[in-house]
């Protein structure tokens, strides 16, 4: 089931999705934008399998490195501070081979490694130098009477401080390139594949800033980066290792789910034409299918697959998703039941048949969703759609502290403090003083911003 949903908290401190790997202050920076993250279980679990034995080969643990993906069709990935690394779904549409798709996120992957997101600063520095120096030759030069050289010589100052920035950024590309083939080869896989992905858009070296995907501004490619890394690559013993036919199946399914989900119906029928009877393209036309809200084709396609793949929980999960989304609650409950019998560990899975079970409206459904709320925030902690949810349950069940506490939780997972405040005061007001409900509600009231009155009320008040 494809969520779409705002950053989480952990996002609040980037400043952009576009280009954080390495976001040029100095060379006209991609414009930060408010991006929707997708969330889905089957396509992270994708992303997971292919990433976590990179992820050991650089010394990472896989717990530690949190994923994102991106609901943009512009080609994109970025590695942030903290271990964030980040994928747009575009990145998943154009890869045309598993092992394009692991080079990317292996090169990603060797940013993180290399703590090269906490060395932006560096390389700001390594644009500003030429920069100053640039503009101070110009003050000299008008000084000693030749405005014109001078206006020239300041004029260009912005170029070569984005040459010097840039220098610094493609030396930081060609470690991570290097890095990436490291991990691959430690992992018996080819690093052709990112060879192979740098190769087919090669044609964007020649773009203007503007006119190129976000990746290629912040991944500046040129022809001795990408000979370096064929160099390497064709020296290297795993270069001929191919993709195994599972793992191409998995990235076909993924770019499937995404583009039946992300493209117009219409597009998706056009791509996954109906003569096409692999299990990816019914599946895409499945979601078309849902999307153009033709339940019934969609729920008769969903049945035709769960009839060959009878334990594969994520068509439950879909099937529910299309019932719930009909308006169908109660008949979505089973198969969102049955998918997290399949797969108990998953937070999603029972999130949804949480939302499932209480928008029946039956108080005694109640308990059995605040429970798999629980699970699944024991997991995710910071998932704000499972607090909306665990708020709406205290409501039903007459715990107005506990569902203004929830509230508080959801915005602050979303990082909107303000509103956050306002909960979890509201929160302290009908919870019993010195509960760990209690202590909660003033700990997120300390960590929000509060004022002098906020202060001075909780200290009345404990």
């Amino acid at each position: 089931m494809i969520r779409l949903s705002g950053p989480r908290r952990f996002l609040r401190s980037l400043s952009t999705l576009a280009g954080l790997a390495a976001a040029l202050t100095l060379a006209a920076p991609v414009q930060a934008q408010a991006q929707s993250l997708i969330r889905d279980t089957e396509i992270e679990a994708t992303l997971h399998h292919f990433s976590a034995p990179l992820m050991e080969a650089a010394g990472l643990r896989p717990e530690d490195v949190t994923i994102l993906l991106v609901g943009d069709k512009e080609l994109n990935a970025f590695a942030g501070a903290g271990q964030v690394m980040g994928l747009n779904s575009g990145t998943i549409i154009q890869a045309e081979t598993p092992n394009q798709l692991k080079g990317v996120i292996a090169h990603e992957l060797g940013h993180i490694a290399g703590a090269h997101p906490a060395r932006r600063g560096e390389m700001s520095r390594a644009g500003m130098q030429p920069f100053l120096l640039t503009l101070g030759l110009g003050a000299l030069a008008a000084l000693a009477g030749a405005p014109d050289a001078g206006a020239a010589l300041a004029m260009s100052s912005g170029h070569f401080g984005t040459l010097g920035a840039l220098k610094y950024s493609r030396e930081q590309e060609g470690r991570a390139d290097q890095a990436a083939v490291t991990y691959l080869e430690k992992t018996g896989q080819s690093g052709q594949g990112l060879v192979d992905f740098f190769e087919n858009f090669r044609y964007q070296e020649v773009f203007s800033e503007a006119r190129r995907y976000p990746y290629f501004v912040s991944h500046p490619l040129s022809s001795d980066r990408i000979q370096a890394l064929r160099r390497r690559v064709e020296a290297s013993p795993t270069r001929d290792v191919k993709d195994s036919p599972e793992d191409v199946e998995r990235l076909k399914i993924a770019k499937a789910k995404l583009e039946g989900f992300l493209d117009p119906p219409q597009s998706t029928f056009i791509k996954y034409k109906e003569s096409d009877r692999s299990f990816p393209a019914r599946y895409a036309r499945a979601i078309a299918y849902y999307r153009a809200t033709e339940t019934e084709k969609a729920l008769a396609a969903i049945d035709a697959l769960l009839g060959e793949q009878p334990d594969n929980p994520f068509l439950w999960e879909l099937k529910g998703q299309v019932l719930f989304e009909s308006g169908r609650a109660r008949e979505a409950e089973a198969p969102h039941r049955r998918a997290v019998e399949l797969m108990p560990e998953a937070p999603l899975l029972r999130i949804n048949l949480a939302q499932a079970l209480l928008a029946q409206e039956d108080r005694t459904r109640v308990a059995e969703a605040e429970d798999h709320l629980r699970k699944a925030l024991a997991r995710e902690e910071d998932n704000s759609f499972a607090w909306r949810l665990m708020a709406q349950a205290h409501d039903m069940t007459g715990a107005p502290g506990l569902a203004r506490l929830a509230s508080a939780e959801a915005h602050f997972a979303l990082g909107d403090l303000k509103q956050a405040k306002v909960f979890a005061m509201r929160a302290r007001e009908q919870l019993r003083a010195d509960s760990p409900e209690w202590r909660r509600a003033t700990d997120i009231v300390l960590v929000s911003k509060p004022t002098d009155a906020d202060l001075k009320a909780i200290g009345k008040g404990s």
